[in-house]
């Protein structure tokens, strides 16, 4: 009976310490670190999005130690599911859960990252509930699960914690909290085991960057996905989009893809992935001759397959056990099931020129999409289709395009992690305008893109402010699906929209080596003023503190900033919102001059504007350098040179990578390209000039004439 006493203690002991166990961590990339807890599942996000590391480029960002403590990252598991927990600082803040539209600090979140149309709430449920965050302190953490995942952000206090806040008498104590501080991070995976990465910095920056270029970089569109475009209505006719494109042209507005809704398709809801013969009697002709006018066509799609569709006995064994709008929903992860679907989509409209796709519904609502019970032929679970959908959907449309040595660039309802490299914006239907930039902002520690769309306004003034943050995106859309609007379809701000998009164009040099960055270094080209360098993000003191009234600055950032946000190196931009004459602006420590005029701005201090309507507030930072192009009415052709116009803002001498290739093929990934170096100095008489490095031999070279406009006078 003792040997069994003994025995059973021992069990015990050995069950608590696997459930509360420390994680042996493996260094996979210089500064990325991979703990496994348990056995992990086969399945897991990295997987379903493909990616494949770039150690090479992570190699080159500032070498780090691990960043915790390693003996304070616990995992446990116990019943079939892995607990993990982290450690926090009690001035540390946190960034990232995926794609919020209503907040950017997640300090004190409680979660379920559940791949979702975005409802309305910060709750986890999102198109793209990317598991990573990242700290003020400078690291990352990414859990590796196509699972839902609950998240405790700072919540949960455990009564053996290391520094647990102090107990307070709410009855005399005006200080006491209803959420108490607590000095952890911890999750729920439903499942008995995850691959975690622990991602170094020494910056915040630094530790987005190591996330995204392990997941493969960020993509790299085509020079045509960055000019504009504009989603006719849905059940337009071939005639009806080219009489649109025509417009387009005679009132000299640039246009590079035409988006074609449901009705393209001969059904829809669910679909037959064929061409509609009353509306597009003759779509090779019809793609031809936007080709011809230098427009692409992006179709619309759901992947949900009709019993009329040409493919449907042939696909039906690879489907799914629900349907979705009474469509067969096919396995992405059985290969049959790739081939027939893509199969169709390559035969009847990649081959004839089609240049991209609009993924629709593959995020939720759980009332359309298949329930957690469903089963599908690969054996992964609904859960983790619903996870993944949108990234297998992704990924092997991507697949039909590289096949022919061509980009695409197209917009989709879901990602997450792994989806990084991936060629797709996200979108959808919320169309608040102050929580469209929020999501901007935290796109960029999400790993993903997202439009702040155009569709509709009330008024001018609104149309106008919502145009304005379009321009300066990653895809600057009217989504006219429903609305039927165009450009100008607001005459009182017709010149001004017309104004922006040709700034948009002008601007497209700046913009595709800002993505070439997020390609090749992992930089997001939108991201929040926690990134940013000279941002420091204050912390939050309790009430009765004297310190905030001292200093204004320190006041401003120790709130919550979802309303400005970086594009590419050097921008910072402010938006309106309808209604709006005035809004303050919070400089990061440096210079800063107004982009339009290039005048002084501030230093490291709280501005308030007052803009007038027809201008976005946009500011440079001291010696921001933005190449600029002649406002073309469609994007450059592969290989065809362009005259530059290259700012200069301010009074720092200063360099800026330009970047170039051919602009539509996957040649770069061969090597097929050139970053320019842009180089301002100051003489010593204090004049600034400007230089450019020679074209390289044998690389490609679409810079024509170039000169120099110094802003700051």
């Amino acid at each position: 009976m003792k040997l069994q006493r003994l025995l059973l203690i021992a069990l015990l002991l050995s069950t608590t310490f696997s459930l509360s166990a420390q994680i042996k961590w493996t260094q996979v990339a210089p500064g990325v670190w991979k703990g496994i807890i348990g056995k992990p599942e086969a399945y897991d996000l990295v997987k379903a999005g493909g990616a494949k590391a770039n150690t090479a480029a992570i190699a080159k960002i500032t070498a780090a130690q691990f960043p915790l403590m390693q003996g304070d990252i616990l995992g446990a598991v116990k019943d079939g599911k892995t607990t993990l927990r982290f450690p926090l600082d009690k001035e540390e803040q946190l960034y990232g859960f995926g794609l919020n539209f209503q907040s950017v600090h997640q300090r004190g979140k409680i979660l379920q990252l559940h791949v979702d149309h975005y409802g309305g709430k910060d709750n986890g449920r999102t198109h793209a509930p990317t598991p990573f965050y990242v700290s003020s302190k400078g690291y990352g953490v990414f859990v590796n699960s196509a699972r839902y995942i609950n998240v405790y952000a700072g919540s949960g206090i455990r009564k053996n914690a290391k520094t647990p806040p102090v107990e307070k008498d709410r009855n005399t104590d005006k200080s006491w909290a209803s959420r108490p501080y607590s000095d952890a991070v911890e999750m729920l995976v439903p499942a008995a085991g995850v691959e975690v990465y622990v991602f170094a910095g020494p910056t915040p920056m630094d530790a987005v960057k190591r996330f995204n270029l392990f997941n493969g970089g960020g993509p790299l569109p085509p020079r045509w996905g960055l000019g504009f475009t504009q989603r006719v209505k849905s059940l337009y006719t071939s005639d009806e989009v080219a009489k649109e494109v025509d417009l387009f042209e005679e009132k000299g507005f640039p246009l590079d893809f035409v988006g074609l809704e449901p009705g393209w398709q001969s059904k829809a809801y669910p679909g037959t992935f064929e061409w509609d013969k009353k509306r597009y009697p003759q779509p090779e002709k019809f793609v031809k001759q936007m080709l011809d006018k230098g427009i692409r066509l992006n179709l619309w799609i759901n992947p949900y397959v009709s019993k009329s569709a040409p493919f449907y006995p042939a696909i039906k064994p690879y489907t799914g056990s629900h349907t979705v709008w009474v469509g067969e929903v096919p396995d992405f992860n059985v290969p049959q099931a790739r081939k027939i679907f893509f199969d169709q989509l390559q035969k009847d409209q990649v081959n004839i020129g089609v240049s991209g796709y609009k993924i629709d519904e593959v995020d939720g609502y759980d009332h359309y999409l298949w329930p957690d019970v469903a089963t599908f032929p690969s054996g992964i679970s609904a859960e983790q289709m619903r996870q993944t959908y949108g990234m297998l959907a992704m990924r092997y449309s991507a697949d039909m395009y590289r096949k022919q040595n061509k980009r695409t660039y197209g917009l989709v309802r879901a990602n997450n992690g792994g989806g990084v490299s991936l060629p797709y914006v996200i979108y959808n239907d919320y169309y608040n305008h102050q929580d469209f930039i929020t999501a901007l902002i935290n796109s960029g520690t999400a790993g993903v893109l997202w439009t702040p769309e155009v569709r509709a306004s009330k008024t001018g003034e609104e149309w106008l402010r919502r145009f304005q943050t379009v321009i300066f995106s990653p895809m600057a859309m009217i989504n006219a699906w429903s609305s039927g609007t165009k450009p100008w379809s607001y005459p009182e701000v017709a010149d001004q929209v017309k104004e922006l998009a040709l700034l948009r164009m002008q601007m497209m040099p700046y913009w595709y080596s800002e993505f070439a960055k997020y390609h090749f270094e992992g930089t997001p080209p939108f991201r929040g003023m926690a990134l940013e360098a000279g941002f420091k993000q204050e912390v939050k003191k309790e009430a009765g503190s004297t310190n905030l009234e001292e200093n204004p600055y320190a006041e401003a950032t120790s709130k919550e900033i979802k309303d400005q946000y970086m594009a590419g190196e050097y921008l910072l931009v402010a938006p309106l919102f309808m209604g709006d004459t005035t809004r303050k602006v919070i400089l990061p420590k440096g210079k800063w001059y107004d982009f339009y005029t290039g005048a002084f701005a501030g230093d490291g201090s709280v501005i308030t504007v007052t803009p007038g309507l027809n201008k976005i507030p946009v500011y440079v930072k001291d010696g921001g350098i933005i190449p600029m192009m002649k406002p073309m009415l469609h994007a450059p052709k592969a290989g065809e040179k362009v005259d530059l116009e290259i700012r200069h803002y301010g009074t720092a001498a200063s360099t800026y990578n330009l970047y170039d290739d051919d602009g539509e093929t996957y040649n770069y990934e061969k090597g097929d390209y050139s970053w320019r170096q842009i180089k301002v100095t100051r003489d010593a008489s204090g004049n600034l000039a400007g230089t450019i490095a020679d074209a390289q031999a044998g690389k490609p070279n679409t810079v024509g004439n170039v000169t120099f406009k110094f802003m700051t006078k």
